[in-house]
């Protein structure tokens, strides 16, 4: 007599916490890029890890999409392609208690806690003057200061001073900052608790105009240790410019040695990974931040699968890829205020300027074999495509249109960002 059937049970993929493994976000704006991702984790090998689902507040309020929708279309990825390796899901530049409850309950367990609304960001170009009157405002949310006064440390890679002068702009500029980064990362732990949840928390503190220095990062990290919270990964503002869509602008010399203190910083006080926001297609600096860290980085990328994902336009969809670019510069202005960026829409040419298709990709996307070894994407009209994402994804007629040419041809979608980011990977791996 038959037993009949035997009922299979599926077992849905999951995010954990990664610690200390080196990792890569991929911030899948269009809920589509998870297989070509995973994809090119498995061709490059080495031994970083995948954050599939990682959104911040903003991209979601631009895209329309919600926590629960982007860690849906991660985990129905993974599962699709029997994924059973570790990997995260982060819940980006959260700023409020309602943005963790938010992303922990659909099931995130990275939380990047973004402090940035705290900082002043005029604190390094204050005269004497200035600087003497802000601190005097500032001296009750920076209680550290007379801990570090007079104080120094030594590295294997330099020295941090910290004289009257460098404590002041530091309590003004990130007094207020450290006191919210502090009260977010309990609210964290509180919440994780009540759920019984796994939890790790990032600090950006990349999100400033001028760079942080080394002296700041000490301080931060020493007081969010001294609180008790246990940082997985802290992203400070290095030195150079760090645009988004396109590779690293600056003395890549300088900035090793400037991050190589950073790193000795984050092994002493933590130790903790360093993270690279703004990372997508920074090429150049990637060796740079594997070899000084010893392998103990994280790696934020978001809008260059976006970009990825246009490319399957430009080449099966010429006149949707033309829409799109003419959208994108009617939008470029408004939509590019919360972006690092310096193109100027007037000085790149119209699609109705460009013939040629293959000129036309070019220009606003760049080709592979036109980027030069060891460096990244340089074209400016990438930043016009990259900050319109939003008002392209919700307009009614263009966002349908993608995401219909995108799932008609999911290999070559999948293929087109598999190779993009093993030029990505590589590069991390052999640092």
């Amino acid at each position: 007599m038959s037993a009949g059937p035997v009922a299979v049970v599926t077992t849905r993929p999951a995010p954990s916490p990664l610690g200390m493994e080196p990792s890569i976000g991929f911030g899948d704006r269009l809920g589509l890029g998870t297989p070509g991702h995973v994809a090119a984790l498995r061709e490059a090998g080495g031994p970083i890890r995948g954050i599939f689902a990682q959104q911040s507040i903003r991209e979601m309020t631009r895209t329309g999409r919600s926590a629960e929708t982007i860690m849906a279309a991660a985990v129905d990825a993974l599962a699709k392609l029997r994924f059973t390796d570790p990997w995260s899901a982060d819940g980006d530049h959260l700023k409020t208690p309602a943005d963790i409850r938010r992303t922990m309950a659909a099931g995130f367990v990275m939380f990047t806690l973004d402090p940035s609304e705290e900082v002043d960001q005029s604190a390094d170009d204050y005269d004497a003057s200035t600087l003497a009157e802000k601190f005097a405002a500032a001296r009750e949310f920076a209680p550290w200061f007379d801990e570090y006064r007079g104080q120094s440390v030594q590295f294997d890679s330099g020295v941090i001073e910290f004289d009257e002068r460098t404590l002041t702009r530091a309590a003004v500029k990130y007094g207020r900052a450290i006191r919210r980064a502090i009260s977010l990362a309990q609210c964290a732990e509180e919440e994780a608790n009540r759920l019984d949840q796994p939890f790790e928390i990032e600090l950006s503190i990349d999100e400033t105009a001028h760079p942080t220095t080394l002296a700041e990062h000490y301080i931060i990290a020493d007081q969010c240790r001294q609180a008790g919270v246990n940082l997985v990964s802290l992203a400070p503002r290095f030195i150079g410019d760090f645009e988004k869509g396109v590779d690293y602008k600056g003395d890549l010399t300088k900035l090793e040695a400037s991050m190589r203190i950073h790193a000795e910083i984050a092994r002493r006080l933590g130790p903790y990974k360093i993270s690279l926001h703004s990372g997508s297609d920074k090429l150049s600096m990637y060796p740079v931040l594997a070899r000084v860290t010893g392998g103990k980085f994280h790696v934020k990328t978001a809008g260059t699968s976006y970009l990825e994902a246009l490319r399957v336009a430009a080449q099966h969809d010429p006149s949707l890829f033309r829409e799109i670019i003419d959208f994108s510069r009617s939008r470029f202005d408004e939509d590019k205020a919360s972006y690092h960026v310096s193109a100027v829409v007037n000085e790149i040419p119209a699609p109705e300027e460009v013939e040629d298709p293959v000129i036309l990709e070019r220009l606003y996307l760049d080709r592979w074999e036109d980027v030069a070894p060891g460096r990244g994407f340089t074209e400016p009209g990438r930043q016009i495509l990259h900050c319109t994402f939003g008002s392209v994804i919700t307009n009614a007629k263009l966002g349908p249109r993608l995401v219909s040419l995108l799932k008609a041809h999911p290999q070559e979608h999948c293929e087109i960002l598999c190779q993009h980011f093993v030029r990505h990977l590589q590069p991390l791996n052999a640092g």
